[in-house]
């Protein structure tokens, strides 16, 4: 082997290495660049989109029940929706600081704008004392209420896409994928839109390219000094703008496709509130203003070489081969045509409606029915009716209740978030709905408690109610505190209780004919007092279903329209009360009591121990007070105040005073014999004793 040979063979092992170890360090890049070009994932359980007031809150109840999510923010601070609107800056949600009254619970009733959470700082009353507070003082409490609670917020964060992908080890059998303006990627288990409505809406018809919007309308006075201003809208929006212009304005018109519709006659808070009215005094006192119905889709507006706008229709158009050069006129056909005066400015005031516009067709989110098409369809548990694990909260969830109750607004919203939050917690973490389980002897004051105080079930009066499910014998029962009625057929497995023996449903009402935008609510007896006629209660009231059994979901569909449940095996209504203080003992809680005894076939009064005693001497079966409190050495240790009670209601003898017998001699016997003599009740003591209501 010559000098070369033995080179090539020594060094061919070193060479193959080399060649191999390139090769190695090639591949190894090739499979680092295929990786970092493939999306990386943050996964969360929860993902919630919007950090406005129903995404903070929905936010606090997860972040107390330690559960893994984040809260998407557009913005860089929560709330910025209310940075902006309303332009006013006036809220029309009312800050009642003092009731009379501490308890916390109860002062939710008048309090609109805060949230719920366990810091006692974080009440809205701390940051304004206005009863119609500025909404700076709402961006404010919103942002401190997203750092007192150090809640999981990513600002400037603005989620521009979302697809639903399957997966069977997914809790809903799918993933969904969201994409930031950074084309950062998040995979959620379950998605909680709280995006609120915020698109204005529009309607286009020829001219509406004149028309200004209520989300960039000047809001200085100055600039409407003498001009004659068109509105286009009736409700809170367009009234707020108007009221801002009124003195300074030569008239302003306002057009709509429906009759103005008044709160307090329709008691929807939505609807057009007393604080923005000052136009339909202005109109009905004959002062230049005035108030026209008609569809917006049938206008035309037609500006003059002037710059004046001109109202015609789009008949004339259609029907005249007009052109808007010559344009024909209502007042050209006739001539006391109520809007032939021209006008300065034109403004829309339609309100907002929800963007849709992020979601991928896979998702399901559709659009709402009707009046509702401007929010997403959704079942009225808040899921999305096609898409399991898909809820939506807060003001896009109002389709649930619209123009019925609160749910799209603060003092609603923040109420059914808590209910989507228990609902999430029984399905995938098998945590039931929160209850407590009471002797039956305690039913009466638990309900007369819940409707003197409970603020969920006054805001979102039919539809969230408290449910009573009866246990075994009925000597016990179990209380849920504000589950949506929309889903009552569904209340086993949504809240993991079990329906036994019946169940009572508790909610809140208005009287049936009472409400609506043609009815006089200041008629001269409108108001109900006496217990005999509570059905016919107008105000709001509480109303107690009973039920056998769990309504089927049939039973549910089939319910009449104005009904929030099906017909009852049985049903109270308590009186109406001028206080909302349900405690009058013969007007409100007797005939409750009463009411409760039919359904249950028992003795729910109560007694005093004597009484008891009495009972177990002269009869078979006790009361169930006697039974859970007497004879279980339970109950109220007796003092002189109770005794002396008793002796002056006619129910005991007094035979306290036995220092009165004037043969010392013979004390000791005759106080025995007295004793004695005291204890044996007369007959008619006893017989008032049974039928007197010796409750406590």
């Amino acid at each position: 082997m010559n000098k070369f040979d033995l080179f090539a063979a020594t060094m061919l092992p070193s060479a193959s290495k080399y060649v191999l170890e390139l090769l190695l360090t090639f591949a190894f890049s090739l499979v680092s660049t295929w990786a970092n070009d493939l999306p990386v994932f943050l996964h969360h359980d929860y993902c919630i989109i919007g950090a406005g007031p129903s995404g903070l809150q929905m936010a606090y109840f997860l972040q107390h029940a330690g559960r893994d999510y984040v809260l998407f923010e557009r913005s860089h601070i929560p709330g910025h929706f209310f940075a902006l609107y309303p332009r006013h800056r006036k809220l029309i949600s009312i800050n009642k600081r003092y009731t009379g009254k501490a308890n916390r619970e109860f002062n939710l009733r008048h309090d609109w704008n805060s949230l719920l959470s366990h810091d006692r700082r974080l009440l809205f009353r701390h940051y304004s004392p206005d009863y119609f507070p500025d909404a700076d003082a709402m961006v404010r409490y919103l942002r401190d209420f997203a750092s007192f609670l150090d809640l999981q917020v990513r600002y400037n964060t603005s989620i521009t896409h979302v697809v639903l992908e399957k997966d069977t080890e997914a809790w809903n059998g799918h993933y969904f994928f969201l994409t930031d303006q950074n084309a950062q990627l998040y995979k959620c288990s379950v998605l909680l839109v709280a995006t609120g409505t915020w698109i204005p809406h529009k309607v286009n018809f020829p001219g509406s390219e004149y028309v200004e919007g209520y989300e960039s309308v000047s809001v200085d006075p100055e600039e409407f000094v003498g001009q004659s201003v068109l509105i286009l809208g009736r409700g809170n929006s367009a009234f707020e703008t108007a009221e801002n212009i009124l003195g300074v304005t030569n008239f302003i018109h306002m057009v709509s496709r429906s009759r103005v519709r008044l709160s307090w006659a329709t008691h929807y808070v939505g609807d057009l509130r007393a604080i923005n009215n000052g136009l339909l005094d202005t109109y009905q006192l004959k002062s230049l203003d005035g108030l026209l119905e008609g569809d917006l889709e049938d206008l035309v507006l037609v500006k003059d070489k002037k710059g004046k706008l001109h109202i015609t229709l789009r008949f004339y158009l259609e029907h005249h081969n007009s052109s808007e050069e010559s344009v024909t006129l209502p007042q050209d056909e006739l001539d006391n045509f109520a809007t032939r005066a021209p006008y300065d400015r034109a403004i829309r005031c339609l309100g907002w409606q929800f963007d849709f516009s992020i979601f991928n067709k896979s998702v399901g989110l559709m659009h709402g029915k009707g009046n509702k098409k401007k929010y997403p369809l959704i079942k009225p548990s808040y899921e999305a009716k096609a898409t399991r694990g898909l809820f939506v909260l807060g003001t896009a969830s109002h389709s649930v209740d619209f123009r019925k109750s609160a749910g799209g607004f603060i003092h609603g919203f923040r109420y059914t978030a808590r209910v989507v939050h228990r609902l999430l917690e029984v399905r995938h973490h098998g945590i039931p709905w929160p209850s407590s389980t009471y002797p039956i002897v305690q039913l009466t004051n638990a309900i007369v408690r819940r409707v003197n105080e409970a603020s969920g079930l006054y805001q979102m009066f039919t539809v969230l109610a408290d449910v009573i499910l009866l246990k075994e014998n009925a000597t016990e029962f179990e209380y849920l505190e504000e589950f949506p009625v929309g889903v009552l057929q569904d209340l086993e497995w949504r809240t993991g209780r079990k329906v036994q023996n019946g169940l009572f449903v508790i909610m809140m009402e208005y009287g049936k004919n009472f409400s609506g935008p043609d009815k006089d609510v200041f008629y001269y007896n409108r108001a109900v007092g006496e217990a005999q006629h509570a059905w016919q209660s107008n105000f709001l009231h509480p109303v107690i279903y009973y039920y056998k059994q769990l309504p089927t979901e049939r039973e549910m569909r089939l319910c009449p329209p104005d009904w929030p449940l099906p017909r009852p095996d049985a049903i109270h209504h308590i009186v109406e009360d001028f206080l909302t203080d349900w405690t009058a003992q013969n007007a409100h809680i007797l005939p409750l009591r009463r009411f409760l005894e039919n359904c249950l076939g028992i003795d729910l009064r109560r007694f005093y121990a004597e009484s008891c005693f009495l009972f177990a001497l002269t009869h078979q079966k006790l009361p169930v007070f006697c039974q859970q409190g007497y004879m279980r050495r339970q109950g109220l240790m007796g003092n002189e105040r109770l005794r002396r009670h008793a002796v002056e209601a006619g129910l005991m003898e007094d035979y306290a005073d036995v220092d009165s017998l004037k043969d010392p001699g013979e004390g000791n016997a005759l106080l025995h014999d007295g004793l004695l003599e005291d204890r044996m009740m007369p007959t008619h003591h006893l017989q008032h004793l049974m039928s007197t209501k010796d409750e406590l």
